[in-house]
């Protein structure tokens, strides 16, 4: 072996291309009989996986604790990271290599999840205010951005190798200007690769390296190379004696752990993990890594066609003036190239002519990225790891880092399946999807998802395996549990619409029965209120998903029959936050009832008469609040179930000269809340209002004046028109149909066209799937 006579230490930064390529140089010049990096043991088993076809990085290590899933730490690597490429080429010449850091066992017991937020800078702050090596070397170069002088040293070096000099000389220049740092200011200082924690944790993890690294020298001999962050290097290279170093590891707290490869992103790789330094350019630096050459050129290309595909001007003469606008900053600014700062200058002063909104996208999509890292099929995972795996690829359901919108038909078998996985994977805590509202319409058949598969989900699955070995088993346990757990109503009917949603049959009865428990022993209307909207759209899922919903259909009845008793007591006394919390009760209340009482569903008879007999109750009881009243009365006008001229009695009395102004104009929010065009329909009531307005004394409109605003102001703008032009002309000219018309609302003409009218009642019928009773059928 043409191997060095001592263990070649190669301090690095973690995910540096510069020190990757340096890495790899230095390995192939040395030829080391061993391989050594900074990482947990644990993970010994699984390095051969890198090899695989199917391990694509970014990838990370997942150490958990067995019966904690929770408390778990990642170790990443990117394609640029130094200690990914000194894997591979062990891998790749047969070479042993073995991680040395403090076991995933200790440092889980100790402090728990070895995770950080992201930090600032290659090495960042740090907890508290401790020496940073990379700021305290650039300021010695002069520089003062410790991030743009190692980019220049190190991370812009593209020579090396033996054709090129000494590959192992610009790291013993790093171990010297290390141990410098570290004989000045004590072994406190962070490390060049953001490792923080205190002295106490490196000096541990230190003594843990050499113990492994005698052990490596005993097994392969001194022809070994390893691979740490550079601020180890010289705790590595000094004199410590074995007895001192075991006697740190001693009695140290244990767990124990397990560790899986699970795929990353770029993005996460700005979080501080495991050993990892944020970095904030994960993009950027992949480019400098993987570029053959011209990094600069081929950088600005790939700009210009991401905004070209983003609808921006942008041509070849842009991207050659880019280009030469960075290589002058960089000479103006003295650096060798033209760095991330020069390029980005660059890019908005030509490509985005100064904006910062293209250069936003282009921060996004390239100096990030959303590059999400593939783990082969061979790697070590939990039984509902794959079938969580199986399923994706049965349903063409791939992950990605990159957020995308997804629209089920739940009409089709595959989308209807597709939705099931994902309202299974949210009961479990895995948020794979996220329900947004469909562009497309209401239509129970149809979801939108918003998709975004981040690397934290693989710990959320580690933590739900305790409930199951496939997705629905594990999410049926799941939602049996919640219900024995849960102690509000509303916890209930939620777990039980999304059991439905879910489509798990078996935890339903075990839910329901829960349901009936909490339903019955609950006596607040207000609860009760809540509840019941749930149950109704459950009972519509139930219905576009073919399942079985009798059971919550009843229990809904009997939901609402206990609304409609107590609601008109529940509304007295109310202060105004509290009343407005029950007007937005009632107007779920009647949404629901418009379903519940629909063709086939129990009570479908007479539950509509009911909930009108308490409407009118609540809309004419004097001495509930003014919203209350307003909103009662407004539901029946729009039901059909006031006699001519009932609303515009009922609106007189609530502004009468004897109702308090903000009283009344709570009733008018109440009462025009969802829309105004019933005033232009009525002028009779659109007079009232005026006449009530005009008369508020001048004291009492400045406290009534914003409540009024904010109802006028949800009306649309045509709306809002019309209504002004009719109070202009006055009341011997109003013509609501005419007005309406001249404004150019549409929808409105001066009479009913019933010919036109009677047309559309067929097709109605079908959408509703109601049948004529006789007559017109309207």
């Amino acid at each position: 072996m043409n191997g060095p006579a001592a263990p070649a230490l190669l301090g690095v930064r973690h995910h540096g291309p510069g020190s990757a390529r340096a890495v790899v140089a230095a390995l192939d010049q040395c030829r080391p009989g061993a391989v050594l990096i900074e990482g947990p043991p644990e993970a010994d088993a699984l390095v051969h996986l890198a090899a695989e076809e199917g391990m694509r990085p970014p990838v990370a290590l997942l150490a958990h604790v067995s019966d904690d899933p929770g408390r778990a730490a990642f170790w990443p690597f990117a394609a640029f990271s130094p200690e990914w490429a000194a894997l591979r080429w062990a891998l790749a010449h047969d070479v042993p290599v073995r991680f040395i850091d403090l076991p995933a066992a200790h440092s889980l017991a100790a402090g728990g999840p070895v995770e950080e937020e992201p930090e600032p800078g290659p090495a960042g702050p740090g907890p508290a205010p401790r020496l940073d090596p990379l700021a305290a070397l650039a300021g010695a170069a002069g520089y003062d951005d410790p991030e743009r002088w190692w980019e220049d040293v190190v991370e812009h070096h593209r020579g090396g190798g033996p054709a090129a000099g000494d590959a192992l000389a610009p790291f013993r220049a790093i171990a010297e200007a290390m141990a410098e740092l570290r004989t000045a200011y004590g072994d406190d200082g962070d490390s060049v690769d953001g490792g923080s924690g205190g002295a106490g944790r490196d000096t541990v993890r230190e003594a843990h390296m050499r113990l492994k690294l005698r052990e490596a020298r005993r097994e392969f001999g001194d022809g070994i190379a390893v691979v740490c962050g550079a601020w180890h290097v010289p705790a590595l290279a000094g004199k410590r004696t074995v007895t001192a170093d075991r006697q740190l590891l001693k009695g140290l707290p244990k767990v124990k752990a397990e560790t899986v490869w699970v795929p990353w992103t770029h993005r996460r790789l700005s979080r501080r993990s495991g050993y990892g330094a944020g970095i904030t350019s994960p993009g950027w630096y992949g480019h400098l890594f993987h570029a053959p050459d011209r990094p600069v050129e081929r950088w600005m290309t790939t700009v210009a066609r991401l905004l070209r595909e983003e609808d921006h001007p942008v041509s070849s003469a842009h991207v050659i003036e880019a280009v030469r606008l960075a290589d002058t900053l960089a000479a103006l600014r003295g650096r060798p190239l033209a760095g991330l700062t020069e390029t980005t200058d660059a890019i908005r002063a030509v490509m985005c002519e100064g904006s910062d909104v293209p250069l936003a996208l282009v921060r996004d999509r390239l100096v990030i990225g959303d590059v999400l890292g593939e783990i082969p099929d061979a790697a070590p995972a939990s039984p509902l790891q794959r079938d969580l795996t199986r399923l994706q690829r049965t349903l063409r359901l791939k992950p990605e880092a990159a957020g995308r919108d997804c629209e089920f038909d739940l009409r089709k078998g595959t989308d209807a399946a597709r939705s099931r996985l994902l309202h299974r994977l949210r009961l479990l805590g895995v948020g794979w999807g996220e329900p947004v509202r469909s562009r497309g319409g209401l239509g129970t058949f149809r979801e939108t998802w918003r998709l975004c598969w981040e690397p934290e989900l693989a710990v959320r699955l580690a933590e739900a395996a305790v409930w199951g070995t496939t997705v629905e088993s594990a999410a049926t346990a799941r939602a049996q549990s919640l219900a024995h757990e849960a102690k509000a109503l509303a916890d209930v009917t939620t777990l039980a619409e999304q059991c439905l949603l879910a489509g798990l049959g078996e935890a339903l009865p075990v839910v329901m029965r829960a349901l009936s428990e909490r339903a019955a022993l609950d006596t607040d209307v207000g609860h009760l209120a809540q509840a019941l909207p749930a149950l109704v759209r459950s009972l519509r899922y139930g219905d576009v998903r073919r399942t079985d919903a009798a059971a919550l259909g009843e229990v809904a009845a009997g939901l609402a029959e206990r609304v409609f008793v107590g609601l008109p007591a529940a509304c007295s006394g109310l202060d105004t936050d509290a009343a407005a919390r029950m007007r937005e009760h009632v107007d779920a209340v009647h949404q629901a009832v418009g379903l519940l009482a629909g063709p086939g569903a129990p009570g479908e008879s007479g539950m509509r008469e009911r909930w009108a007999a308490v409407l009118t109750v609540l809309a004419g009881r004097e001495g509930l609040p003014g919203g209350i009243r307003g909103r009662a009365a407004r539901l029946l006008l729009d039901d059909g179930k006031l006699a001519e001229g009932e609303a515009a009695r009922l609106m007189g009395l609530a502004l009468s000269t004897g109702t308090a102004p903000a009283d009344a104009a709570a009733w008018i929010e109440g009462f025009l809340g969802g829309g105004g065009s019933l005033l232009i329909h009525d002028p009779r009531l659109l007079t009232l209002v005026d006449d009530w307005l005009t008369g508020v004394p001048p004291d009492a409109f400045t406290g009534v004046l914003p409540l009024l605003r904010r109802t006028f102001s949800a009306f649309e703008a045509g709306v809002r028109r019309a209504l002004g032009e009719q109070v202009r002309r006055g009341p011997a000219s109003e013509d609501a149909g005419r007005a309406a018309q001249e404004m150019g609302i549409p929808g409105f003409g001066a009479a009913l066209d019933e010919e036109r009218a009677e047309a559309v009642l067929p097709t109605m019928r079908l959408l509703l799937g109601t049948t004529p009773t006789g007559g017109t059928g309207r």
